[in-house]
């Protein structure tokens, strides 16, 4: 693995200590044929290179979290770099994420994956087979559930299509649906067939997180996904298919720290950041702070 910077400063290992979350990038799962998605190369690094600012201030008070982020006092959390992809080596490239998923979730660590585009959630959720069922909190424009563009059946247009298909996916709730060309008819009518909850972005400044946080069984083991178009690109510009009337920041912390208070987060990833089309950074500060954000709260969680 590879990476010019670590996520606040952490570590690659801990030799002392069991880390509680593990962060690695994975700049392509599959590319589409004819597709140039060298732009999502600088995600991760990006989201690293934004949370320098706030690499000496970890002992501070954070006040979406309130109290520091490492609230017992102990720095517990490792950054193993990226993970060596290809474009275009899609099949190898699933199977270098799926396996480092495994690899960290047999330590006991949270994995915490910054993609790259939002292909690279099918090998991640893959990681998750042979153990607890789980389920999948979504924040996303779009509900992802075409199944094959392009010729390829594991791109960034079908992540839930595929989860949908994992036998130790329990559920999933989709957050953050709005406007025109999110999904074709019979893509909604088949998420909804198989029990996924589409709560759209209106629901959510309409009401609040409780929106989405009631759909989540008490108890159960969230991997959560966040794809930066699901919010409004007046503070998440750098994405690729911006959408208007996206969530605030408020509202996605709100529903990352009810996860961990209503379930518990077993995976975090954060995917779909363009570096190209940012603006000052905004897109990777806010990115690297909704990271942080998840970190604190896994966390909590124990």
């Amino acid at each position: 693995m590879n990476t010019i910077s670590s996520f606040l400063g952490f570590p690659d290992t801990l030799p002392h200590i069991k880390p509680v979350a593990a962060v690695f990038g994975a700049a392509y799962g599959s590319t589409y044929p004819g597709k140039d998605s060298s732009g999502y190369a600088l995600a991760a690094d990006s989201v690293r290179a934004a949370s320098r600012e706030d690499a000496g201030l970890i002992d501070h008070w954070d006040f979406d979290l309130g109290g520091p982020l490492f609230d017992e006092g102990a720095h517990c959390c490792i950054d193993l770099g990226n993970v060596s992809t290809q474009m275009g080596d899609n099949a190898g490239n699933r199977a270098s994420i799926e396996a480092t998923t495994r690899e960290v979730l047999a330590t006991g660590a949270v994995p915490i994956l910054l993609g790259g585009d939002d292909s690279v959630v099918i090998p991640f959720l893959s990681g998750f087979s042979n153990r607890e069922p789980i389920w999948i909190v979504q924040i996303d424009a779009h509900i992802d559930w075409r199944d094959t563009l392009h010729g390829e059946r594991y791109g960034y247009s079908s992540p839930m299509r595929r989860a949908s298909e994992m036998a130790h996916v329990a559920g999933m709730v989709q957050v953050g649906m709005r406007g025109i060309g999110s999904a074709r008819r019979v893509e909604v009518e088949d998420a909804l067939r198989f029990g996924s909850r589409l709560v759209t972005a209106r629901q959510v400044h309409s009401e609040g997180a409780a929106a989405a946080l009631r759909h989540i069984p008490e108890g159960a083991r969230v991997v959560m996904t966040v794809d930066c178009d699901g919010l409004d690109p007046g503070i998440m510009p750098g994405v690729a298919a911006p959408s208007p009337g996206g969530l605030t920041y408020p509202q996605v912390i709100d529903i990352i720290a009810g996860v961990g208070t209503r379930g518990r987060i077993v995976g975090f990833d954060l995917v779909e950041l363009f570096p190209p089309a940012d603006v000052a950074g905004l897109s990777a500060l806010t990115a690297s702070r909704l990271v942080a954000n998840a970190i604190g709260t896994i966390i909590r969680q124990r």
